[in-house]
């Protein structure tokens, strides 16, 4: 099983849109997300991936099928990331893998290069009442840091709800 990862161009937007939707269909359940009335989810940060710097919208491909995506934010400022005393953390904004390619080992792969493509602090976050991505996120920080330090917290507020994770890569 061949798994890439590769950056969406802005021409390719649609692409990522149409992700968003089985993304949010699939989480709403967690979330709470709702359909507008055009019947689609929203994701107001679509266009922000190519217009801030510090963003990557990442496609995954699984022996060259379309497999999910990854949006990663990179060398976020310590005032806006909760656990981390860092200078500058990296953050898994959304992690979306098909169902068809899940518990095959394509999500933690792909966390892994991200991982080692991106050094530093990272902190991931889950909803709250999604445990199958706290169970995803724990095992593999755990396999990837192999004993290393993961701090564990769970925030709650007006900002966030759920548990993050925080360790260096």
């Amino acid at each position: 099983m061949d798994v890439t990862i590769s950056l969406i161009p802005y021409e390719d937007k649609v692409i990522l849109h149409n992700l968003i939707q089985l993304y949010r269909y699939d989480s709403s359940e967690f979330d709470g997300h709702a359909l507008t009335k055009h019947g689609l989810y929203s994701y107001k940060y679509l266009d922000h991936q190519w217009t801030e710097d510090y963003r990557r919208p990442f496609i995954i491909e699984v022996d060259g099928e379309i497999a999910g995506f990854a949006l990663i934010i990179l060398d976020v400022p310590k005032e806006y990331v909760k656990l981390s005393n860092d200078e500058k953390t990296n953050v898994i904004s959304d992690f979306f893998i098909m169902k068809k390619f899940r518990r095959k080992g394509v999500g933690k792969k792909v966390a892994f290069i991200l991982f080692e493509q991106f050094g530093g602090t990272w902190e991931v976050r889950q909803t709250e009442s999604n445990k199958p991505a706290y169970s995803f996120w724990k095992r593999v920080i755990s396999d990837y840091s192999n004993s290393g330090t993961i701090k564990e917290q769970k925030l709650q507020g007006e900002e966030w709800n759920g548990p993050v994770f925080v360790f260096e890569s």
